[in-house]
């Protein structure tokens, strides 16, 4: 665990979980993960901001006492997610006199995760804020990054941020600051993509309302703290902003070779006119990467062999992945093949995605293995997306 001073009087704890490979049972962890907890001590009372995953629980007590805490008065939960809030049980029985400080949505939600007793709460409503003497904490309520309940906290004095899981970013490092930034923009982009990218409406309104204020560091609650917060804000305002670039993502997969023709023809024909491309074979689907494609592909064409009038299983999974991500992707496409059946597979993986608003193309389903008819028809299809990606 690291335990860092990031101002006099507020200090990082982070539980680094090098080997854990998944979360949420869904999303690859390729670098591992952190779950970030900070104190602020103030000339009179002490908060802490969170806490960490209850599988730390140990260490994070006693980094707590490391850092000569008698006492602590407050116990910010921002946010209900047992990753963030799975300690905080050990931290009352720790320091029976502090009170949790969350909204009311995020008190039920302690509750019912963690058996907390109403009277173990303040409420905090949005824009409120607490004094710890010469400090002051102000409590911001921004629903829907992620969850119904994320709070953000500014200490106003130290224009310090702590923004739970938005700007956050899945990686295990011994650095404490984003200061590599080509590494941490990675991850976080992946992070945007998996966790934040279905609720981007909420995310271009948050990141407005913070570029509005006076920050210097932002604490996530995932990954490295940012020391240049405009890095983070920039990229998220990018992500989360209507442009898209020229890029076409191409999930698929192939049972006797025939799609998998298709797709390659398809893909040589958009790189020789300039576009940039990425195919993703859906039966061993790294999701990260692919959800990370997506954040500003303008394009996506999928590309399926027909079974029982539908797409493949495995190509249904990643319609629906991509459906619950809702990228802001501009344009789509549907290729495939089939066999004894007819190419109503088309159809059934269209409706398979009502929240991708895009531009459809023409789809190219061929009978068998892709004859000239369907070469030519992957030729038109290349056509439409070049000049769509023009305009």
């Amino acid at each position: 665990m690291i335990v860092r001073e990031l101002k006099p009087g507020i200090h990082a704890l982070v539980a680094i979980d090098w080997d854990r490979k998944l979360f949420d049972e869904l999303v690859p962890l390729p670098e591992g993960t952190s779950y970030n907890a900070y104190v602020v001590v103030g000339s009179e009372k002490t908060a802490l901001i969170d806490s960490v995953h209850p599988s730390m629980t140990g260490d994070f007590l006693a980094a707590l006492k490391g850092l000569g805490l008698e006492r602590v008065d407050y116990i910010v939960s921002n946010h209900a997610e047992p990753d963030h809030s799975g300690s905080i049980p050990a931290v009352l029985a720790e320091y029976p006199e502090a009170k949790v400080l969350a909204n009311v949505k995020c008190r039920s939600l302690l509750i019912a995760s963690h058996g907390l007793k109403p009277d173990a709460f303040t409420l905090i409503k949005d824009q409120q804020t607490v004094s710890l003497g010469d400090r002051t904490l102000r409590f911001m309520w921004v629903p829907w990054v992620h969850w119904p309940d994320t709070t953000f906290t500014y200490v106003e004095e130290d224009r310090v941020l702590f923004s739970c899981d938005f700007l956050g970013a899945h990686l295990a490092t011994s650095d404490l600051y984003a200061d590599d930034e080509a590494r941490v923009e990675r991850a976080a982009r992946m992070y945007y993509a998996e966790i934040m990218m279905p609720y981007r409406p909420h995310v271009k309104k948050y990141v407005d309302l913070l570029a509005a204020m006076a920050i210097d560091m932002i604490g996530p609650s995932h990954g490295p703290v940012y020391r240049r917060p405009e890095f983070i804000l920039s990229h998220y305002r990018a992500w989360a902003g209507d442009a898209t670039r020229p890029a076409v993502v191409i999930p698929y997969l192939s049972m006797y070779e025939s799609t998998a023709k298709m797709v390659a023809y398809l893909i040589d024909r958009l790189m020789a006119k300039g576009l940039s491309v990425q195919p993703f074979n859906v039966v061993d689907l790294d999701s990260g990467r692919f959800a990370a494609a997506l954040v500003e592909a303008s394009t996506v064409v999928f590309g399926s062999p027909t079974v029982l009038d539908g797409p493949h299983p495995a190509m249904a999974a990643a319609a629906y992945l991509v459906n619950a991500l809702k990228p802001k992707t501009r344009y789509g496409g549907i290729i495939g093949s089939y066999g004894w059946g007819n190419d109503a597979m088309q159809n059934s993986l269209a409706k398979m995605l009502p929240n991708l608003a895009v531009e459809w193309f023409a789809p190219v389903v061929a009978g068998g293995v892709p004859k000239h008819e369907a070469l030519a028809e992957l030729d038109r299809l290349a056509e439409d997306i070049v000049r769509a990606n023009a305009a």
